[in-house]
């Protein structure tokens, strides 16, 4: 599996992972230059590192996440989390024109709610997640 993983990874950074990673770390810098917004500067690095090698990784809902994150969340998502979903979803479009990026497609569509919610999520690796979390989604 971490074979597959490794070639899903290449593939990916190629074709969607460089871009979509620049992406992230752009609105993390503005975000960390407009110094009330340092939290949501983290969270895009933290996910630009998520995006840019995605698989054998998944994201779940961190427990100590509360009313804050959800409030937070909400801001992200009218400052700059809608411009990076429309970007995975172009992105996931033109992958899906290709035979070999279906299931790259498939996963820049999956990436899309952490890309909307990124507060109170964690990144964890694949193989330890379903002993912690049980049932999760994961790219």
């Amino acid at each position: 599996m971490r074979v597959l993983n490794v070639l899903l990874n290449i593939i990916w950074l190629v074709l969607a992972g460089i871009p979509m990673a620049l992406g992230y770390v752009l609105a993390g810098i503005i975000c960390c230059i407009l110094v009330v917004t340092i939290p949501w500067g983290v969270a895009s690095f933290r996910i630009a590192n998520y995006v840019f090698w995605p698989f054998g990784r998944t994201v779940v809902q961190k427990p100590s996440a509360g009313a804050a994150s959800a409030i937070g969340n909400v801001i992200w998502i009218l400052v700059a989390g809608i411009w990076l979903a429309i970007a995975h979803l172009v992105s996931a479009i033109a992958l899906f024109v290709t035979i070999i990026g279906i299931p790259l497609a498939i996963a820049e569509l999956k990436i899309i709610p952490v890309t909307l919610t990124p507060l109170g999520r964690e990144i964890v690796s694949s193989d330890r997640t379903f002993a912690r979390y049980g049932n999760v989604t994961q790219v």
